[in-house]
């Protein structure tokens, strides 16, 4: 027998999700240095726990709605950006959750801020409290991000004065405009694509994933996919060049939106625009926006060079697996080609990238929001580094323009698999605390169908 589903169960269950994941983050989230040691084995431990625990429930939720949604009685996408709201409540004053790259933001910020290069020098450089609370591994490199958001995040930087928990919040509010805009983004985009906006709005901003890594993890990504999605929206209507810039805008947060600027030509030309002028005008719109947006930033034309900053060196993306497989097998022959494999597997990675995105395109010319989503999946998933975040860049626009339900249902499945991917203080994984988030999250599976088994018992009196 099926769960009993209505929208304030699906909207209750997700809150409880939520506020267990910011309550479970006090103490197991990625804390400020100076927080690292304070809490209690014990208590960590069952904060680990309690931010699974909320994981599994908001994934139920989620599933859940999702049925909602494909049901005769679906919710209204003005219900379920209600919705969104609610579960997003909770993680807006819970420390950084699954990344610590708020914190570099920071950091990176100050450097702007200081004039600092921020695309020369690692946050090392900076030295004092921020540049402490950035991990290890980054605290050499430099900024691999566009003058946009390096802009953005040198204003916050002032505007706190270096402060902390006021930078955190700040960059949490950063995050948020991004996820308005693409939850603003997504109904339109839907229907120019012929798909149900409410459908879209369940799978491209209620996703477990925007919560989890866009909400509590403030990444900048949300900021980037909102700008690409509201300059999509402009290009569908009459402001063609104002979408170009737009979407140049997201391209100077995070690269890979640069690949948006093809979906505007190519909406333009379906509007009845002429091939070679949809190019020059979008080609134009978006060389003056990179020129005065670099120049406003003023950080130079470092970002360029920053496009290749390196990764880290245990990264699972399946080209640095390949690679490092590869080479420890020529190690392991004595071949003076070992140190060679792995630049060799990310060059492979980026030609195959460039062959899917050719093909996607050529194929699917007719139908540009979809194939930009796909080509955005693309370079999420043969790119030189991976993160669970990185999957919302190709999902926030299938979700707009799927199909077919089947393909909703498999980028569904995935998200349930990548929700559960990082631990909350964006650390490593090691055995102790895996067992500890395995029972968080089988303690949720119980309760849930305790729950289940409840809804459907007898009533007193009764025959089974």
């Amino acid at each position: 027998m099926a769960f009993p589903v209505d929208l304030r169960r699906c909207q209750a269950l997700g809150l409880a999700g939520t506020a267990f994941l910011a309550l479970g983050g006090e103490t197991a989230g990625a804390l400020p240095v100076r927080d690292l040691l304070a809490p209690a084995g014990a208590r960590a431990a069952l904060g680990l726990v309690g931010v699974y625990f909320g994981v599994v429930l908001l994934i139920a939720a989620w599933v859940l709605l999702g049925r909602l949604v494909r049901s005769a009685d679906a919710p209204t996408p003005r219900e379920l950006l209600l919705v969104l709201a609610v579960w997003a409540a909770p993680l807006l004053l819970a420390p950084p959750l699954f990344s610590r790259d708020v914190y570099s933001y920071l950091a990176q910020g100050a450097m702007v801020d200081a004039h600092m290069d921020v695309y020369a020098h690692g946050p090392d450089q900076l030295g004092g409290p921020l540049a402490d609370e950035v991990a290890p591994l980054w605290q050499h490199t430099g900024a691999p991000y566009g003058p946009v958001f390096l802009a953005v995040a040198s204003a916050l930087s002032g505007l706190t004065r270096g402060e902390l928990p006021a930078g955190l919040v700040g960059m949490r509010l950063v995050a948020l405009l991004g996820v308005a805009l693409m939850a603003a983004a997504l109904p339109r985009l839907a229907r120019h694509s012929g798909a149900d906006p409410a459908a879209a709005l369940w799978l491209g901003a209620l996703n477990p994933l925007v919560l989890l890594h866009l909400v509590a993890g403030a990444h900048n990504d949300a900021i980037m996919l909102g700008l690409l999605g509201v300059g999509l929206v402009a290009a569908l209507g009459r402001w063609p060049v104002l979408g170009a810039v737009l979407v140049t805008l997201a391209a100077l947060v995070k690269a890979p939106a640069v690949l948006g600027l093809a979906a505007v030509v190519v909406l333009q030309v379906r509007a009845g625009r002429r091939p070679a002028k949809a190019v020059l005008s979008t080609a134009a719109a978006a060389a003056a926006t990179t020129v005065a947006a670099t120049a406003l930033a003023g950080t130079g034309y470092g970002w360029i060079g920053a496009l290749d900053t390196p990764v880290s060196p245990h990264n699972w993306a399946l080209t640095s697996l390949l690679g490092r497989a590869t080479g420890a097998m020529l190690e392991h022959i004595g071949s003076d080609l070992a140190p060679f494999a792995l630049p060799a597997w990310h060059l492979l990675g980026l030609a195959i990238t460039a062959l899917v995105i050719a093909a996607i395109w050529w194929r699917l010319r007719p139908r540009p929001v979809y194939a930009l989503g796909l080509s955005l999946a693309a370079v999420a998933a043969f790119g030189p580094a991976i993160r669970p975040w990185y999957a919302l860049w190709g999902l926030f626009l299938i979700a707009a323009a799927a199909p077919t339900t089947s393909v909703r249902h498999r980028v569904a499945a995935v998200t349930g698999v990548l929700a559960l991917a990082t631990l909350p203080s964006g650390g490593p994984v090691d055995s102790g605390q895996l067992m500890l988030a395995v029972s968080g999250g089988a303690l949720a599976v119980v309760v849930l169908w305790q729950v289940h088994q409840a809804a459907h018992a007898p009533a007193l009196g009764e025959t089974a």
